[in-house]
Parts: structure tokens; sequence; C-alpha cells
């Protein structure tokens, strides 16, 4: 399309959730108390890793590296959502790309750190003997500083590209954030690029990380079943399946988002797909990490009975 004569757009609307609007009070409600549940989580379990010497490790410090991004993607989503329930959620072109930002680099980085959790754990129980020299503290905190880089460097890449894009038709996003593809679909200049980077970047990105997830628990399944414990065999799989799950969860939706070919009749199916990986996933990640853990629940216990 001729932009030079068009007015460049410089506010949109997102549309937020579809409901009837009785449910709107209920809506709301329910996703308040999903997000302080998440928030008081993710943060309380970064309190507890940071406030006890025996959760000083690696397979800790990536969990509460975990809990961090968990709790950042919900905040750049979450509260913009629910004040769209009751006020037309107007937001300007810089701050549609500030929320962006965060949002890709949250994400981003919560893949590669759920592929270094993985590692961790097989390393942990393929090579126990080992694992104290592979895995350092200084090691562990190289490798999550290179991962939120990495994140990033990805997030900034992206939004150096978007801002290549024009708006000059309509600001109508059918979202309830602002995410890059329905940015696509209102775009005045053709995305053609912008939608192949999405597609190659993310689907590599994505690839790997969950290849080295499922690769890494196989491994500590099959690791775990010829040590012929029926003890050890439901730990491990109490573990693994309930990692599984959650990542299963969690790459499912950004695989069909970022990486399918775009549809213009899916708007309502991609916001009910991001719900599970900027809304459900970071609420539910500290109960199959943590609640499940005999460490962490011990450590919880200790801190409750020493305030009471």
């Amino acid at each position: 399309m001729d932009t030079k004569n068009a007015t460049l757009l410089t506010e949109f609307v997102l549309t937020g959730l579809a409901y009837q609007l009785e449910w709107q009070i209920p809506l709301f409600l329910v996703f308040l108390v999903i997000y302080l549940i998440t928030i008081v989580g993710n943060l309380g379990l970064i309190a507890l890793i940071c406030n006890d010497p025996h959760l000083h490790i690696p397979m800790y410090l990536l969990l509460g590296s975990l809990a961090f991004t968990d709790a950042w993607i919900s905040s750049t989503v979450t509260p913009k959502m629910l004040v769209s329930f009751f006020v037309k959620g107007k937001i300007s072109l810089s701050e549609c790309m500030i929320q962006f930002f965060s949002f890709a680099f949250s994400a981003t980085t919560e893949c590669f750190l759920l592929a270094a959790m993985a590692y961790d754990r097989y390393v942990a129980i393929c090579n126990p003997l080992l694992y104290p020299v592979i895995m350092t503290n200084t090691l562990c905190i190289r490798l999550l500083v290179t991962l939120f880089v990495c994140g990033l460097i990805y997030s900034a890449f992206h939004v150096f590209f978007l801002l290549r894009l024009t708006f000059c038709s309509s600001n109508i996003i059918h979202h309830f954030y602002c995410d890059i593809m329905p940015l696509f679909k209102i775009s005045c200049t053709d995305p053609s690029i912008n939608v192949l980077i999405i597609f190659i970047f993310s689907g590599l990105i994505q690839v790997f990380t969950s290849l080295t997830v499922l690769v890494s628990y196989m491994l500590v399944l099959f690791t775990i079943l010829k040590r012929k414990s029926v003890q050890g065999f439901r730990k491990a799989f109490s573990t693994c399946g309930a990692h599984l799950l959650s990542v299963s969860l969690y790459y499912g939706p950004l695989f069909f988002m970022y990486v399918r070919p775009g549809s213009a009749q899916a708007d309502d199916q991609d916001m009910m797909d991001s719900l599970f990986y900027t809304v459900i996933i970071p609420l539910l990640n500290p109960i199959i990490y943590s609640l499940r853990n005999e460490k962490v629940t011990d450590s919880l216990e200790k801190m409750l009975k020493r305030n009471v």
C-alpha cells in the first residue's frame, strides 16, 4: 500500500478477550486472582531461594530464574488485560513496542531456561559423580547471564524489524496485548520479511530447546529404568512427567502461534493459545517445579515456623 500520502497511526486499540457481558466481572475476578497467586508464588519462591543457603546450587538458581521470567511475563501482559475489562484498551505505538519487547524477552528466555533445567537434571541423574564438577555455581551463573543476554538480543532484533512497518488503515489489534502476529495483519507495509524471520528464528529456538528437553528427560528415564528401582522409577516418572506436561503446555501454543502459517480466521484461537503461556503457565510452574520438591517444601516449612 502507498503510505506517502496516508496518515500514519500512532495509537492502537486492543480488543481484548471475547466474552459475553454477564461474564465481565467473573472473568475479571478469575484473572485477578490468578495474577495475584502467580506473583506471590513466583516472588515467594525467589525469596525462599535467596534466604536459604542450602538452595544456593545450580538447580535452584535455574528455578529462581524461571520464577523471575514467569513473574515478568505475567506482569507484562495481565495488568493491561485486566484494565481492558472496564476501559477500552488504548495503547500508543511506543508502549506497544515496549510491551512486545518485554514479552519477547521473557518468553524467549523461558524457552532457554527450560532447556537448561532439563540438561541440569540429565547431568545430575545420569552422571551424579561428575555433576559437581560439570555444573558449578560459577558456570551456572555464566549460563544464566548468557541466556538472558540471548533473550535480550532476540527480542531487540524483532523490535528493530518491527519498527520498519507502518500502520495507516486500521488501529484495531485483535488481541489482549501487543503481539507481533496481530500487528502484521494491520500493517500497511509488506511484513513478509518479518514473517520469514519469525518463522526461521522462532522455529529454530523452539525446535532446539524442545529437543533438548525431550532428549534430556528420555535419557534420565532410561538411566533410572536400568537401575531397576521401583521407587526410583516412580520418582522419575512423577518428576519427568510433570515437567514434560509443563513444557508441552508452554511450547505447544508457541509453536502454533509463531511457526504455523498465519490465518485471518484464527484470532480468537490465537488469544486462547496465548493465555496458556502468558497467564496459565506462570501460575502452574511454581506448583510443578517447587511444591513437588522436598527441599523447597522443607525450606518453606522452616521459614514459616521461624516467622510464626
